[in-house]
């Protein structure tokens, strides 16, 4: 099974260039990361330029003008772009453990889509990481990231749960399975079947929209929030606002209570784009 990588960024070089050697550490030969770009400057071009130079990872860069946040869009265009069998979902502030793609692989199965989670970091551990770090894993390490400033606390299960234990956390944890940005995954077949991501949503829900279109459509979601890791780094978010939100609450509420399975403003009008 042929694995895609597909994950968002925006004018965020560094952090850009931290995910990046998390997804060169994997122990999995992935076939492809797909760079869904919405609109960023030149430096993030060089950024993924000189890892194209550096790293025998196929790396496809999708680039769409800058237009405000433009997520779905731009994943849409990026799941067109995808040769795989299969998508692995993230963002460009989070850098996947060592296992992630084989964590995702090993529990992929026609007729669901999976869950994962994340941990999120503190701004000031975040800037901390270095590319040593990811390479030798120990921004994944618990000791390590309190002693970078991440304080003691029961999130820390995500991190140092072993193959029993996380199947066994899978499993009792009250959280939903939703579609996660930042870690999810499903067969392009059934992300296209659905027609993508809706291009109407901004930010705010945008993601679990599309995950509630493949439940609807019958895909049904599989919890891995304790298998598949990533740590999420801190950032801001200026992107948000109240309009978008409420906008966003309004088609989810409809793709809920109607069960709609096809966006009609999603993928299928990037088919013929050259």
């Amino acid at each position: 099974m042929k694995i895609s990588v597909i994950f968002t960024t925006y004018n965020s070089p560094v952090w850009l260039e931290k995910v990046l050697w998390g997804w060169t550490r994997q122990n999995d030969n992935f076939h492809e990361i797909v760079i869904a770009d919405d609109g960023s400057e030149a430096e993030t071009r060089a950024v993924i330029e000189r890892f194209r130079s550096e790293s025998p990872i196929q790396i496809k860069h999708v680039w769409q003008e800058d237009n405000g946040f433009q997520k779905c869009r731009i994943l849409n265009k990026a799941i067109l772009a995808a040769d795989g069998d299969y998508l692995v979902v993230s963002d460009g502030d989070c850098i996947p453990r060592s296992d992630f793609i084989a964590q995702h692989r090993q529990h992929a199965q026609p007729g669901y889509y999976l869950s994962g989670g994340y941990f999120k970091l503190p701004m000031s551990t975040s800037r901390l990481i270095s590319k040593d770090d990811i390479i030798a894993q120990q921004c994944f390490d618990k000791k390590w990231l309190i002693e970078k400033g991440v304080k003691p606390s029961l999130k820390f299960m995500k991190l140092t749960a072993g193959p029993v234990r996380s199947r066994l956390y899978n499993t009792l944890t009250t959280t939903k399975p939703t579609w996660n940005g930042h870690n999810a995954s499903c067969f392009r077949s059934d992300a296209i079947r659905v027609n993508g991501f809706d291009e109407r949503m901004r930010y705010g829900g945008e993601d679990v929209e599309f995950g509630y279109r493949l439940q609807n459509a019958g895909i049904k979601a599989r919890q891995i929030r304790y298998s598949a890791v990533c740590i999420h780094l801190d950032h801001e978010r200026g992107y948000v606002n109240e309009g978008d939100r409420e906008r966003n609450r309004s088609i989810l509420d409809e793709t809920v209570k109607e069960k709609h399975e096809v966006t009609p403003a999603g993928i299928s009008q990037h088919v013929n784009d050259d």
